[in-house]
């Protein structure tokens, strides 16, 4: 969908983002606007994106290409892979309750110490 390309927020959209929002306000028969604002967009953007669809600037053509975003797919996993994946959340969650543990002995450890000098 868009991707951010500096540090000043410079967001780029994809030409299928931008074909799919204005066959949706064309379809709809929805004011720019509305869309721009249920999008979080400026509504500037959704007019020059549909008048370069009109000029034929804006062409989306699909292709065989795969995207390696991070959009999800609803792909069912298998019982040996959600056994895994509860292992591994278990395994997870354990760690970080010995990490806990760890970081507040290592505060007492660090208090005693202090006591001790101040003494």
């Amino acid at each position: 969908m868009a991707r951010i390309l500096c540090e000043e927020r410079v967001v780029e959209y994809t030409v299928e983002f931008k074909s799919k929002v204005v066959e949706l306000t064309q379809a709809l028969n929805i004011q720019a606007i509305d869309i721009a604002n249920a999008l979080g967009l400026h509504p500037t953007m959704v007019y020059r994106w549909r008048q370069e669809y009109r000029e034929g600037k804006l062409v989306y053509e699909p292709t065989r290409r795969i995207s390696m975003t991070t959009e999800k797919t609803s792909k069912p996993r298998s019982t040996d892979e959600h056994k895994e994946l509860k292992r591994l959340k278990a395994q997870n969650a354990r760690l970080k309750k010995e990490n806990d543990i760890l970081k507040k002995w290592q505060r007492y450890l660090a208090k005693i110490k202090q006591t001790d000098s101040d003494s």
